[in-house]
């Protein structure tokens, strides 16, 4: 079992690897080749340093970030679990569709540090719901002030927002007529004889709705400092590309390249491909050659997935250990 399951870990990495670097390749192929790989060797080394500094930051304002939406949801975490949450569940999140597996290692690593596994659902959707608004309310700010492919934007958000709409629906009803989910559950325990399982799904779903309504009082209360936190967390991420470019001897471009972000990391939350390898790629090569050279495209799009999703992988990889068995093996 445990060679099927680091096998089937291998493939989904191999995978998502392959994809990302035929992207890349693809991109240096149609731009000029011979000058995109002499410049990759050439960006100053200061401003490769203050990328993955850049990148390294979000990771410890998320973790920031997931230790005090615990601490809302009534459980405490060191800084330290949270940060390792935080490293291996970006491993599990780059080979899975939408980052989706990221959420169930860190919801995985929070129960097995006594957290209800119905509490620490609820802190994951918080996690995703926070993001979400910040997607929106930035990429709305973002395109007012650039400008910049505001048609295709604008569509990216439509869709983004009616589907965070239908999940904030969703949340609702579960707040606020419980009687649907009684009535569910009672007819499931009687179809199943009240086996064990149906019973332990039964109590993780209301500690689930419990969780989630204290927390979403709570961080109401908290909300200026978990936006601040989800936007330190995203800004940080968002300014990598301004770093390389300067690097590379060009301007920032900030106001461009954080709107071709902002639309780059709605894209990858749609569930297209293993960490959107490839889509992020390709997505960013075609937002970015509107106002970056041709010749540097490619080294830009290389050098910012190596720092943004390689770099997750290989650090992830090694803070997951047995936690990502745990999570495969259910």
């Amino acid at each position: 079992m445990i060679i099927s399951l680091k096998d089937e870990r291998t493939r989904a990495l191999l995978i998502a690897s392959l994809m990302s670097l035929a992207a890349i390749i693809f991109i240096l192929k149609f731009t000029d080749a011979n000058l995109s790989w002499s410049m990759i060797f050439q960006v100053d080394g200061r401003f490769l340093v203050l990328a993955l500094a850049l990148h390294i930051s979000s990771w410890v304002f998320y973790a920031v970030r997931l230790q005090r939406l615990t601490s809302l949801a009534g459980h405490e975490i060191s800084f330290r679990l949270s940060f390792k949450s935080t490293l291996a569940s970006n491993f599990l999140a780059a080979l899975t569709p939408s980052s989706a597996g990221g959420e169930p290692l860190r919801i995985k690593i929070l129960a097995d540090d006594g957290m209800s596994y119905g509490s620490a659902t609820a802190v994951a959707v918080g996690e995703r719901l926070l993001d979400s608004i910040f997607f929106l309310a930035a990429l709305a700010i973002f395109l007012t002030i650039s400008g910049f492919m505001t048609g295709f934007g604008l569509e990216i958000g439509a869709i983004f927002f009616i589907l965070l709409l239908i999940l904030l629906i969703f949340l609702a009803e579960l707040a606020a007529r419980p009687d649907r989910i009684a009535k569910l559950m009672a007819w499931a325990k009687v179809k199943t004889g009240n086996r064990p399982i149906i019973l332990s799904i039964e109590r993780e779903i209301w500690l689930f709705r419990d969780a989630g309504i204290q927390l979403a009082w709570k961080t109401l209360r908290h909300i200026p400092v978990m936006m601040a936190l989800s936007a330190l967390i995203w800004i940080c991420e968002f300014l990598v590309p301004s770093a390389l470019l300067v690097g590379m001897g060009q301007g920032p471009s900030f106001l461009l390249s954080i709107t071709s972000q902002i639309i780059l990391a709605i894209i990858s939350i749609l569930p297209l491909t293993p960490g959107g390898s490839g889509v992020a790629e390709l997505g960013m090569s075609y937002l970015y050659s509107t106002f970056v050279p041709a010749a540097l495209l490619g080294p830009l799009v290389a050098i910012w997935r190596i720092i943004t999703y390689f770099i997750n992988i290989v650090v992830g990889a090694a803070f997951a250990g047995e936690s990502i068995n745990g999570i495969l093996k259910r």
